[in-house]
């Protein structure tokens, strides 16, 4: 396609232009915030390993009503609104990797940027989120 054939279908169809930027904006978005929260991506057998190689604690960010339908065994619950505040539970976890989770995986990276700034050293997420873990039972 040459540019004037690209100039044409850009004055042709706006929308799909505004919408294709859109779609690119975010996924640009999601990634930057990704690498930029020094937050690391664990998959679910990474993370398993983990857990049984180095006790790493999982925590699920989700709030409660989620939280009861399903969560990881032995996974600490402390929802994301309430993390900096509650932030004293997991004091005796600082030693632990610690591999945040949600529904699916997005919101955690919040929580993983939120337990850097506290010292947390060694925080991972759970690419995915829960439902990557249910899918892989």
């Amino acid at each position: 396609m040459n540019a004037p054939q690209l100039l044409e279908f850009i004055s042709q169809h706006p929308l799909l232009i505004l919408a294709f930027l859109g779609v690119s904006g975010l996924l640009l978005f999601t990634e930057l915030r990704t690498r930029l929260s020094g937050m690391k991506q664990i998959g679910i057998t990474q993370a398993t390993q983990l857990s049984n190689r180095s006790n790493a604690l999982f925590l699920d960010i989700r709030d409660t009503p989620d939280y009861d339908t399903g969560h990881i065994p032995d996974s600490v619950h402390i929802p994301l609104k309430q993390l900096s505040e509650r932030s004293a539970e997991l004091e005796k976890y600082r030693d632990r990797p610690v591999i945040a989770y949600c529904r699916s995986g997005n919101r955690s990276t919040s929580a993983g940027s939120a337990l850097k700034k506290l010292g947390f050293e060694n925080v991972y997420n759970l690419s995915g989120g829960i439902s990557a873990w249910q899918s892989a039972n």
